[in-house]
């Protein structure tokens, strides 16, 4: 096999176990926390397949999430008025709270990225990284 590729296996490997490992004192495992930073900076209701198709994981893995922090109090489900099988999910205050008081420590390796790379290459980065999804995305349809 290609050693350039290995390499860049092993640095991509490395970057997604660092960031995946840092620290952080969640009281929800950070799969639920990306979903209530989802649904609370949605201007308009979110739906479950909007969650799903948003992260691009199953339905079933969303109605978990969602079983769990309704659970705790995170979210709600408010019932469709025209379609009584169907809902949309609402963050509650307590979640709110959540989101706002752990926002700095979730993006912390985000905003050290940035200020430690500087605006240009970070944009870059971010810019690649937004292609590498498109591509990896389309390859898994």
């Amino acid at each position: 096999m290609n050693v350039d590729l290995i390499n860049s296996a092993d640095v991509i490997g490395m970057f997604c176990r660092l960031h995946i490992n840092s620290k952080r004192d969640l009281p929800i495992r950070s799969s639920e926390m990306g979903m209530l930073i989802y649904t609370h900076k949605q201007r308009c209701a979110v739906t479950p397949l909007m969650v799903s198709q948003f992260f691009n994981i199953s339905k079933p893995s969303v109605s978990s999430m969602v079983k769990s922090l309704t659970k705790q109090g995170f979210l709600i489900k408010e019932s469709s008025i025209a379609d009584k099988r169907s809902y949309t999910l609402v963050i509650t205050e307590k979640g709110k709270n959540l989101v706002e008081s752990t926002s700095i420590e979730y993006f912390k390796a985000v905003e050290l990225l940035k200020e430690r790379m500087g605006a240009d290459k970070f944009g870059q980065l971010v810019e690649l990284m937004e292609i590498a999804n498109c591509i990896l995305e389309e390859d898994n349809r």
